[in-house]
């Protein structure tokens, strides 16, 4: 009877557990990505990265100085940076740079988890028109 009993919980709970995983929504990839642009600090401790590229699949580490020399300077987005209290950004405050992180997608503006901050230039380039 408890061997019955035993078999019979078994089951139900490997039902149950089957539903709940089912209706558990996806969760999406997030990839890892080099983005070029200019750091700039919009308030206290709040870093953006503007006039930024598209981001690019990458790998989490430092850029290699061929990655750096093959990325687009310039472009049109912008991108918060979060997780960066590990990195002394103050020191390239409007600087141009490859960050590399997590791409956050949202709206209005999507946020990349820093990885990596690389120093391209001590001057940013012109924004696009």
């Amino acid at each position: 009877m408890i061997a019955v009993l035993t078999v019979s919980l078994t089951l139900a709970l490997a039902v149950s557990l089957a539903g709940i995983l089912q209706t558990q929504p996806k969760v999406e990839k997030l990839d890892t990505v080099a983005v070029a642009g200019c750091l700039k600090e919009t308030t206290s401790n709040i870093w953006t990265l503007v006039n930024a590229t598209e981001p690019m699949v990458s790998t989490a580490n430092a850029p290699s100085p061929k990655e750096v020399a093959s990325m687009p300077s310039v472009g049109k987005n912008e991108f918060h940076l979060i997780g960066v209290s590990i990195f002394n950004l103050a020191e390239h405050r409007n600087h141009a740079v490859v960050v590399k992180g997590l791409l956050i997608k949202a709206a209005p503006i999507s946020r990349l988890n820093v990885t990596s901050v690389t120093m391209v230039s001590a001057t940013c380039p012109t924004a696009p028109k």
